[in-house]
């Protein structure tokens, strides 16, 4: 008799400790609209930050350069990087192997620490960058305290890269200095890869909109131009965006310094393709979109 009563108070005991809770429960555990799906990608985002490659070419990066500082990058898609200790933690014992899953921010609001060290003109363009953020989006970016997840952004000499989406736990966005905050359009677009967005030029029906120039791309970056399955990645109802702030630019690596991608429609922004001064249009529509912003 007393065990056939104490099932409901154990019931209710887990429902008062989910409401408290929710926002540390397992990534695996999260409701799947909540959900980033890597699956596709494989082994092919882990790995570690790369100072001798990465970093060298980052720091002869030069404001004059065609291409954007986080294209030079040997990780996915050039700035795509979830670290090997995700690959192999069984912190949460489902957790392990391959990363599966990733999740978005509750509520869109992400913690973060700098850790730096930045210069003030440098600790400007990421504060400019959580502006933009919080003037056009519902997404915020605030000093984390106590919270388990968050990102650690740092200036360590790897390049500028991101994971992609809430990962648990501390998690690094790196911007490497100076040159991956010469501008705030860089940490703008590290960030929306911290949020759970990928690449523009990557999607599923980018063929009807840009052409690959294979013959001008380094062989061995030539991965890097994949498209994405229409199931890991997601446009939510935003056509194809030449503007947007995470398309690779027309040179994007290139061996000969000649386009590697060509816009196939003559519209107005086929022009800004890798422009880094902000935010389009469809950039913002689609954060409010993930992100159920009333906005």
């Amino acid at each position: 008799m007393e065990k056939s009563q104490s099932k409901p108070q154990l019931f209710l005991l887990l429902v008062i400790l989910g409401l408290s809770l929710g926002d540390s429960m397992p990534l695996e555990d999260m409701d799947s609209q909540e959900m980033i799906d890597l699956t596709d990608l494989g082994d092919t985002v882990f790995g570690n930050p790369d100072e001798e490659t990465t970093g060298a070419l980052v720091e002869a990066h030069n404001e004059e350069s065609s291409q954007n500082p986080e294209e030079l990058g040997t990780y996915y898609e050039g700035d795509i990087l979830i670290p090997l200790s995700y690959r192999n933690a069984r912190s949460n014992g489902t957790r392990n192997g391959i990363l599966a899953l990733s999740s978005r921010w509750p509520g869109g609001v992400v913690p973060y620490e700098i850790k730096g060290p930045f210069t003030t003109q440098e600790l400007g363009n990421i504060n400019n960058a959580f502006k933009e953020y919080h003037t056009r989006t519902c997404v915020r970016f605030k000093p984390r305290t106590t919270e388990k997840d968050y990102i650690s952004i740092g200036s360590g000499k790897s390049g500028c890269w991101s994971s992609i989406g809430r990962l648990g736990g501390r998690q690094e966005v790196n911007l490497q200095s100076p040159t991956c905050l010469r501008t705030y359009g860089t940490p703008i677009h590290e960030l929306m890869h911290a949020l759970g967005f990928f690449h523009e030029q990557n999607r599923h029906e980018r063929d009807s909109y840009v052409r690959v120039m294979s013959d001008n791309i380094k062989p061995e970056m030539m991965v890097n131009f994949e498209k994405s399955s229409s199931r890991t990645e997601s446009g939510f109802g935003v056509e194809y965006d030449y503007g947007s702030v995470m398309h690779y630019s027309a040179t994007s690596f290139t061996r000969n310094g000649q386009p590697t991608l060509k816009a196939l429609k003559a519209t107005s922004d086929a022009s800004q393709m890798g422009q880094r001064r902000g935010f389009s249009a469809g950039d913002v529509r689609k954060i409010n979109a993930m992100y159920k912003c009333k906005k």
